[in-house]
């Protein structure tokens, strides 16, 4: 197995991460079943001939290509047009990249969530640039009178072995006439010359420079802006407004009321925010208003006695717990979470008899027209989307209800129409992270082996909080998994990599616990798991994880992390992995005491993500999964108070601090495999090291997040 490596520093996080494209390996699918049409002529480009869905090659020797996904910041607009440049032989400075807007026609599965854009991509935009390739050497072979196997490729040019050679500007008409071959070849990995660089983000010169990109950017001429009001917690409803005050107000056209909300639609931003201040409306309770310590009283009472749905059920847990030499039991609980995109929600529509236009940052485009045109009534067809790029989603921006109330108003208002969110809107309007609670216990035997193993999930609108086909089910003989689901008017919401990011690192901070009560090295422990695993198989019959990728990722990071080497003097190391989104990620954390001070010094991560497109965007992926499940670990909670949320702005809803970032080590594992997920499977495990690494180095257990209501001043100057 080889490995490559890049050490990642503050510094170098807080000089590149404004420089280089946000990462990569975010859910997205291009290209359907990757069949390919004659070259066309493309009107909207001059001298330019479509070769397929989404590229064009121009006369003037440049290439167009089409990004069909939502950009939001994770990197496609980047790493999709790579693989295409890849396979083409194209030069990579010549190719311009241009958003899409939504074809379901053209292009399958235009969304941005789950981690799976390249592994579903990947041989499509292969096969796209390669069929090009070839199409343009079969002009070349037509126009020479020569065979295409005497025929090269370099760099956009095509070459005879007599010395004849032509741009694939000069080909790109002759080609347009030719029916795509099929079954075309692909590169060895070997002849890659653009996939595994350093490739700056396409959009990274526009977004410094302050070009309009964003959502919050859009403007159009003679638009309207409009702002709602939302009930102020969760369980109330409308029961009447008086908008006289607010329309009254400056710049303000109308104020108008929609299912359970109220909407002040005027000229500019600032008038109609100004006139929501004064706007009179009266809420009635529609369903409980939860206060968070509802919330742990009803975690506690259904962990005790609620009734359970059996997830996964393997041997006799009852048995094996009743035979154990040694029982270990712990619990462990996560809050709501915002997911606190930079950039507010937003969206523009103008609802017209005739159709309906809709411009904005969303992650499942093709979800959003669907559900427009219900709620209007109209054939779907009547429906355009446009995406711009997103200031940060995770997760959130797969509810496409802004862009439902932008379509709403404008459709009431009979005028285009640009909703905006504020901060407080943003923070205080739902879809959080789901709240939910564990309760592990593992039996062990005299020699520590462990012989039965039980998981029992709470959460509040999780849908199921457990992973039942994840390990450790395969590698323990009885296992039990149980879930309890708890509903609530508190709405929620897929977070950046749902469930699994704060059940990975309970899960993996209970293994250490485990560890330890049998007297084993985590490390060690975890590689005797892993080969005697014999994964369950899922619904295609195949295993749902691999033991031999786990004790790679897991050697790999013992390696560089000097694991088992003896370390120095108030250094304390705490160890995770974790399998989600087709990936395996093992991360150290590195503690260290300095006057009676402990501060987490430094994250090792392997990862095992297959074949990297872009080393730059991926490295930013790893380090802001870092960062991000760091923060959220030690800091993020949204507490409610009879319905209200009570963090409202970043004032009080507290996030990591640029001092307080770590160095990151990444190493990538040189599998040579096709890519698999990256946008989310290096958060997860996280909270599982740095928890462990504390508990190392301080001898306390963190058990519910975030970890800084658990400190007892212990952690004072931590970060």
């Amino acid at each position: 197995m080889q490995s490559s490596s890049t050490t990642y520093s503050r510094r170098d996080f807080l000089k590149n991460s404004a420089l280089i494209g946000g990462g990569l390996f975010l859910g997205f699918d291009l290209l359907g079943a990757g069949k390919f049409n004659a070259a066309v002529a493309n009107p909207a480009l001059e001298g330019a001939f479509d070769f397929n869905a989404y590229l064009s090659i121009n006369s003037d020797g440049t290439a167009t290509i089409f990004s069909p996904n939502p950009e939001v910041g994770q990197g496609v607009k980047t790493s999709f047009p790579m693989t295409v440049a890849e396979e083409l032989d194209f030069d990579w400075t010549k190719v311009k990249v241009v958003q899409a807007p939504l074809d379901t026609i053209k292009f399958d599965r235009q969304v941005a969530g789950g981690s799976y854009s390249t592994p579903h991509s990947w041989m499509r935009l292969r096969q796209a640039g390669a069929t090009a390739r070839r199409m343009l050497m079969e002009a070349a072979a037509n126009r020479w009178g020569v065979d295409t196997h005497t025929l090269t490729t370099d760099n956009g040019v095509v070459r005879h072995v007599s010395g004849k050679q032509a741009t694939y500007g000069e080909l790109a008409a002759d080609a347009a006439q030719l029916t795509p071959p099929t079954d075309v070849p692909l590169k060895e990995r070997k002849d890659f010359k653009i996939i595994g660089t350093f490739v700056r983000g396409v959009d990274n010169h526009e977004i410094i420079t302050g070009k309009p990109l964003f959502g919050m950017d859009f403007y159009r001429e003679g638009m309207l802006h409009a702002m709602v009001q939302h009930p102020p917690a969760f369980g109330l409803q409308l029961k009447s407004f008086d908008g006289a005050a607010a329309k009254a107000m400056p710049g303000i056209v109308d104020v108008v009321s929609f299912k359970n909300n109220v909407a002040v639609v005027g000229r500019s931003t600032w008038e109609v925010m100004k006139a929501r201040e004064v706007l009179k409306a009266e809420y009635e309770p529609a369903a409980a208003l939860e206060s968070s310590a509802d919330h742990d009283r009803i975690f506690k009472q259904l962990m005790a006695k609620g009734e359970a749905q059996t997830r996964r059920k393997d041997g006799d847990t009852a048995a094996a717990f009743a035979a154990a030499a040694k029982i270990v039991e712990a619990e462990y609980q996560c809050p709501f979470l915002s997911h606190a995109p930079m950039e507010p929600m937003n969206f523009f529509a103008d609802v017209r008899p005739d159709k309906v236009e809709l411009i904005g940052p969303t992650q499942v485009p093709a979800s959003t027209r669907t559900q427009v045109a219900k709620l209007l009534d109209i054939p779907e067809e009547k429906v355009t989307v446009e995406m711009t790029r997103m200031g940060g989603g995770f997760g959130r921006r797969l509810r496409p209800d802004f862009a439902l109330e932008a379509a709403e108003i404008s459709n009431i208002i009979k005028a285009p129409v640009k909703v905006i969110w504020t901060r407080e809107d943003d923070m205080t309007g739902g879809i959080y992270r789901p709240a939910a609670r564990y309760r592990f216990r593992a039996a062990l035997d005299k020699a520590g082996n462990i012989t039965g193993y039980e998981l029992r999930g709470v959460g509040i609108n999780t849908g199921n909080p457990v992973r039942e086909h994840n390990f450790p089910a395969g590698a323990v003989p009885n296992v039990l998994i149980e879930s309890v689901e708890h509903s609530s008017p508190i709405t929620t919401g897929p977070w950046r990599a749902p469930i699994t990011n704060f059940l990975a690192g309970a899960e993996q901070t209970f293994l250490d616990e485990v560890a330890e009560a049998a007297g084993k090295d985590p490390v060690t422990m975890r590689l005797e798991l892993f080969r005697q695993a014999k994964p369950p198989l899922n619904n295609e019959g195949r295993p749902t994880y691999d033991p031999e990728r786990f004790i790679k990722t897991i050697e790999l990071a013992a390696e560089k992390s000097g694991w088992f080497k003896k370390r120095k003097k108030g250094v304390s190391l705490g160890f995770s992995i974790y399998y989600s989104h087709l990936s395996y990620v093992a991360q150290v954390a590195e503690v260290v005491k300095r006057k009676g001070k402990f501060t987490l010094q430094k994250v090792y991560c392997a990862v095992d993500c297959g074949i990297v497109v872009n080393m730059s965007g991926a490295l930013n992926q790893v380090v802001g999964s870092v960062v991000d499940g760091l923060g959220h670990a030690m800091y993020g909670q949204i507490t409610f108070k009879n319905g209200e949320p009570e963090q409202k702005n970043f004032n009080t809803y507290r996030l990591i601090r640029i001092h307080e970032i770590p160095e990151v080590e990444v190493h990538f594992v040189d599998n040579g495999i096709d890519p698999t997920g990256l946008g989310e499977p290096a958060l997860p495990p996280l909270s599982g090291a740095v928890a462990n690494a504390f508990y190392k180095a301080m001898g306390k257990r963190f058990r519910n997040q975030p970890f800084v209501n658990e400190a007892d001043g212990v952690m004072e100057g931590v970060l």
